[in-house]
């Protein structure tokens, strides 16, 4: 009878070729995208289509005969020296082809683990193919994992089949589905398959990567896409790793960036002080040893400067430094925007109570609401004061910077004068997966010099000759990740027009939120749209409330919301010199969201405030004082 494979019609006595293909068909795979040399191990295109091809191919027995490959150098024999002289073919997929004879001497974990690979592949595609019919949020009870999984370890090794089974059961009904599309809370973490690519590279080859030494082309591939970003965002070339005088590196975070800076401002500052105390006799450089006594002294008066609206990176340097942090006022008449006048006060304060100003942050793209702080006015106050630095945290809207027509908005002239040190992340919505923090000084010494301890076994010929940059001393942790291959792999996959095209689309989803918004008769946009961020209240129509009120009957609403499965927007509390305003976040931004994602989580955002409205009875002209269920209201 006919054997049916993936759509083709075979006879019985081509069943055996069929099958026989089938055992094959990986290892071909593996060569063909060796011979393509695209560098990657996977498509991310559907397989049916292949797999449908080599549902012709003869069995292994039809074909012809090839010659027996040379035994390459990993199975040498020690004195077989026309072995050990071959170069070894280069990591790749045809590295991994177990058919191989050549290959079958890897361990057996390699080439085991090959068709576990493929399926994993397929698993995260699964995902994807059917991320947008699950629910934003998971529907699980805290402890629900700790619950389910064993109180310890394993004794002997489990198939991997077994433990990726258990993943899909117990892992992803607990995960918060951040790449779905109708995620709108906190900020987007958008990644693409290029990205992930990247990670699966990056894995492969692990590697502390602390200096120069250990791997240069990781040292080398970071410096190289630090460049290419600064370009891409138009910032100043003194950005630039090759100008020998400032540079960038690859963080984790935002505040991992903004607490680097920070303990490279307060050695800056010390040095500073110190060179004062000498009269001019010493030189910056020169006074970097700072007696100890000095230096217990100068710190303790240290003061850190952000905004209420600054995130809380800067008040959590400051408490790991053990320094104090000023969260200055802002005003909604300014945008909750940080003013220049309103950090000269504060600095000539502390001045006169002998307290010593030396950091400040100023911010573009707030969480709250997207505010940009007046960076011009706050970088002439640290200019005017020699202790002082100015770092500018643009984790979100940094990179909004690649669209030349925001840079005015985003103030990137004031950021490339004023700015010490600058940084973005790239995995919020620059379509690269965490971690990807890009951070940037106007000065390396500043970092170098106050992170670069050096024993002798970390001691390099190239480091002390300073012809390549160890970038342990640019951090605070030795070791670091190869991050910079996966923002590679996606800058050359998509290409600049791609990035501008997804930041775009963000931005003018956000305007189609902001009409939507305005056309409710009983919700307020509370601060102006910032690039792909609206916050927005319920503000009832013919009932007047005092901001109390308000604020109470939003966090009302904000908590109905929560409860909803298939809406995930956040809260933020605007405290300004005027009020507090208890406001609801959308951020948009996800490389999977659509327009009718928008649409749709706005619909559940009326419906919820009209059920909440009937429910307090202030809809008097709908409810005409009549009681009603607000559960049994039905909204079309």
């Amino acid at each position: 009878m006919p054997v049916i494979v993936t759509g083709i019609t075979l006879s019985s006595s081509n069943a055996d070729a069929a099958d026989s293909a089938s055992k094959v068909r990986r290892d071909k795979d593996c060569e063909r995208a060796g011979a393509r040399e695209r560098g990657a191990l996977f498509e991310t295109a559907p397989h049916a289509a292949r797999w449908e091809r080599r549902a012709t191919w003869p069995p292994r027995a039809q074909r012809r005969p090839k010659a027996a490959p040379a035994a390459p150098a990993y199975r040498a024999r020690l004195g077989d020296s026309a072995a050990l002289g071959r170069r070894p073919a280069p990591l790749g997929p045809r590295r991994l082809c177990a058919s191989r004879p050549a290959r079958r001497a890897l361990p057996s974990r390699v080439y085991r683990s090959h068709p576990t690979g493929y399926a994993a592949v397929d698993a995260i595609c699964d995902y994807y193919n059917t991320l947008q019919s699950r629910t934003v949020k998971p529907d699980v009870q805290p402890g629900y994992l700790i619950k389910a999984l064993p109180t310890s370890a394993p004794t002997t090794g489990q198939p991997f089949a077994e433990i990726a089974a258990d993943f899909q059961k117990h892992i992803v009904p607990g995960l918060t589905h951040w790449q779905h599309g109708k995620f709108f809370a906190y900020f987007p973490a958008c990644t693409t398959f290029e990205s992930m690519l990247g990670d699966l590279y990056s894995s492969s080859v692990t590697n502390p990567g602390f200096n120069w030494t250990c791997s240069p082309a990781c040292t080398e591939l970071e410096q190289v896409v630090l460049d290419w970003m600064v370009d891409v965002l138009g910032l100043d070339k003194i950005f630039l790793t090759s100008s020998g005088r400032g540079g960038g590196i690859i963080s984790g975070s935002a505040s991992e960036s903004a607490l680097t800076a920070a303990i490279g401002a307060r050695e800056r500052a010390l040095r500073v002080l110190t060179q004062q105390a000498s009269n001019g006799a010493l030189s910056l450089s020169d006074a970097i040893d700072v007696p100890d006594k000095r230096r217990e002294e100068n710190t303790a008066k240290l003061v850190m400067y952000g905004s209420t609206q600054t995130h809380s990176l800067g008040a959590k340097a400051a408490k790991i430094l053990g320094l104090t942090f000023r969260a200055l006022p802002v005003r909604a008449a300014d945008n909750y925007a940080l003013r220049g006048a309103t950090l000269a006060a504060a600095v000539e304060e502390d001045i006169a109570n002998g307290l010593i100003p030396f950091f400040a942050i100023g911010t573009v793209g707030t969480t709250s609401t997207g505010a940009v702080d007046y960076i011009a006015e706050i970088g002439q106050v640290v200019r005017a004061h020699p202790t002082m630095f100015l770092h500018i945290d643009s984790a979100w809207a940094g990179v909004a910077y690649a669209l030349p027509e925001t840079r005015e908005e985003l103030r990137l002239a004031e950021v490339n004068e004023y700015a010490d040190s600058f940084c973005t992340n790239m995995h919020k919505w620059g379509l690269v997966g965490f971690d990807c923090s890009l951070f940037y000084v106007r000065e390396r010494r500043d970092l170098t010099e106050a992170l670069d301890v050096t024993p002798a076994f970390l001691r390099t010929k190239e480091g002390d000759e300073g012809s390549v940059i160890d970038y342990r001393n640019w951090q605070l942790a030795l070791g670091r990740r190869f991050r910079s291959i996966k923002l590679w792999f996606v800058l050359r996959s998509y290409g600049v027009e791609g990035l501008q095209k997804h930041l775009r689309t963000g931005i003018e989803y956000c305007d189609e939120l902001a009409k939507l918004v305005k056309a409710s008769s009983n919700f307020e946009i509370v601060a102006p749209p910032s690039l792909s961020l609206l916050d927005f209240r319920l503000v009832p129509a013919n009932a007047a409330h005092s901001e109390a009120e308000l604020n109470a009957l939003n966090r009302d609403l904000h908590a109905r919301l929560v409860m909803h499965p298939d809406v995930h927007l956040t809260q933020t509390l605007l405290k300004s010199e005027e009020s507090e305003v208890f406001c609801i976040r959308f951020a948009i931004g996800q490389n999977r969201t659509t327009l009718a994602d928008v649409q749709e989580v706005w619909a559940i955002v009326e419906a919820e405030a009209t059920r909440l409205l009937l429910k307090r009875k202030v809809l008097n002209g709908v409810t005409n004082g009549v009681e009603v269920d607000a559960a049994e209201v039905v909204v079309v």
